[in-house]
């Protein structure tokens, strides 16, 4: 049985045109004609025997199932094959190319800058380039092939992704100054404390729901007053004596954007902590470039 005979140029076009499900916008972006993308599709699916891509008059294009899969492999094999040509080129010198890294928002201000800073420092000719989101667009991220590696909190994650832990971070009460349990000396509060207090909640996709859950675990209906997705915004509310919040992310300086303070408060509850992980799509091999991003993952979490 003869195996399929297809080129790089046909991969590369058909990518660009199921990323953009667009025969137009991947042309543009490939700076070649609209025809000369479609009849290296076209190509393509009639050596494969298989039918990758709908094309919808006025609509642009749909994968098939097919498709689907293949547009996975396709991006897997087009990241080796550069990899292949870096490592011929380099002969195992400097690493070089691109990788793009996820990044959960409340993570992202205090784990990126040092993360950031150390890998350019190791691997100056690697662009890294970074995306910001909340957990379920980095899932789809992972999916889509957007990014390599995402680091994450390690709550709901499927089992198309593989994680490795590399970092816990407990959780934490903050008050207002004021605010009469800011007034101990210990700065240790029980979930019982707060039974009677109003919440502000830091309102994102499964970070709610962890955080209310720690306190109904404990028996404590949560009262929440006011919700926000913002980090800072939760603590500005907290400092000017809307209410207590549970993060786990905790900054150098108590001190909000807007002057007053948001004071720490640690918790006597046995609570478990929550793991922060690298996750990366299961069964997909990582470039040399992600493997050192998460080795320094590893280093620097573990200090």
């Amino acid at each position: 049985m003869n195996e399929p005979a297809f080129t790089l140029v046909q991969l590369r076009y058909f990518e660009a045109a199921a990323r953009h499900l667009s025969m137009t916008a991947a042309s543009n972006e490939l700076v070649v004609s609209q025809s000369a993308v479609s009849t290296a599709i076209a190509q393509l699916e009639k050596e494969m025997g298989v039918q990758f891509l709908l094309r919808h008059h006025a609509r642009g294009l749909s994968l098939t199932t097919a498709g689907e899969a293949f547009y996975k492999r396709v991006l897997d094999f087009l990241a080796h094959g550069a990899e292949l040509v870096e490592t011929a080129r380099q002969s195992g010198a400097e690493l070089v190319g691109t990788l793009t890294v996820g990044c959960f928002a409340t993570l992202a201000p205090f784990r990126l800058p040092g993360l950031l800073a150390e890998f350019e420092a190791r691997h100056p000719q690697v662009q890294l380039s970074l995306r910001e989101g909340e957990h379920h667009a980095l899932k789809s991220a992972l999916r889509s092939g957007e990014t390599e590696l995402a680091l994450l909190y390690g709550y709901d994650l499927d089992d198309d992704i593989d994680r490795e832990v590399v970092g816990t971070v407990p959780p934490y009460v903050i008050v207002g100054e004021d605010h009469r349990l800011a007034q101990r000396k210990s700065r240790e509060v029980s979930l019982q404390d707060l039974a009677d207090e109003p919440m502000v909640l830091l309102d994102l996709p499964h970070s709610r729901d962890y955080l209310r859950s720690i306190l109904s675990d404990a028996g404590v209906e949560p009262r929440v007053r006011h919700r926000t997705s913002g980090f800072e915004t939760v603590r500005a509310f907290v400092a000017r004596g809307h209410g207590f919040a549970l993060l786990n992310q905790r900054p150098e300086f108590e001190t909000t954007y807007s002057g007053a303070r948001a004071v720490a408060l640690t918790l006597t509850d046995d609570v478990r902590p929550l793991e922060i992980v690298v996750a990366s799509m299961r069964g997909v091999r990582l470039t040399r470039r992600a493997q050192e991003f998460r080795e320094l993952c590893r280093g620097l979490y573990a200090r």
